[in-house]
């Protein structure tokens, strides 16, 4: 498994793996939200922002993170390879970088959740919606 910096090219692949991550663990969400969401991420996120790839052995992209200082901003797995290690390379070359991590969780997301606290981290704080103000909750969580 490779890591490498996303590229322009690289966005409507990334695109799909959200959205294929998303469904796969996010069984909360609106379908209303959803489809806002996918819009910001693929039109807006995405596009504007380089991200860290996974490439899996035959070099496509199977997962990928995005970093603000030492926050994750993101960090969606293909489905297909969860499971395989993607997911905590990626953390470990951010933490390689930025040192102790912080994220935001989405609390009815039990993968994920389960997933940071086996990799470390601990809760920190609650706030009862998202950052756009809907009613998903959000774990601020911090690794130690």
């Amino acid at each position: 498994m490779r890591i490498r910096l996303s590229t322009p090219s690289d966005t409507a692949v990334l695109a799909d793996i959200w959205r294929a991550s998303v469904r796969a663990t996010h069984d909360f969400l609106l379908d209303a939200d959803f489809r806002e969401i996918d819009t910001l991420v693929s039109e807006h996120y995405l596009p504007a922002t380089r991200v860290w790839v996974a490439l899996d052995a035959a070099g496509r992209a199977c997962g990928f993170l995005g970093l603000s200082g030492a926050h994750v901003d993101a960090l969606f797995i293909d489905p297909a390879s969860r499971g395989q290690g993607a997911g905590r390379r990626l953390l470990a070359h951010a933490e390689s970088i930025a040192g102790r991590l912080t994220v935001d969780v989405n609390e009815q997301n039990l993968q994920a959740l389960g997933f940071y606290r086996h990799m470390g981290f601990t809760a920190t704080g609650r706030s009862p919606t998202d950052d756009a103000g809907r009613p998903y909750p959000l774990l601020h969580m911090r690794q130690e």
